[in-house]
């Protein structure tokens, strides 16, 4: 069914989005970004997590925009 596709879509990009911004946090946090000694500036993790946010946000809103027709079929069914 194409709504359960669009329904794992969704959970597909949280679940991606989630990693990215545990990834973003531990960087931000590690000690080598801490001493100065990171391999790339700060404000790429801070960027990389913004884009990630909004990637769970979207993600979020399509499960939910699924969830919804699901439930509108079914109204329409019983």
């Amino acid at each position: 069914m194409m709504l359960s596709s669009v329904g794992q879509s969704g959970l597909t990009g949280i679940q991606t989005g989630m990693n990215g911004l545990s990834e973003n946090a531990a960087e931000l946090a590690s000690a080598r970004q801490m001493d100065g000694s990171a391999e790339r500036d700060i404000s790429k993790p801070l960027v990389d997590l913004t884009q990630n946010v909004l990637q769970v946000e979207a993600s979020a809103k399509v499960l939910s925009a699924s969830d919804e027709m699901i439930g509108r079929l079914i109204n329409e069914m019983a």
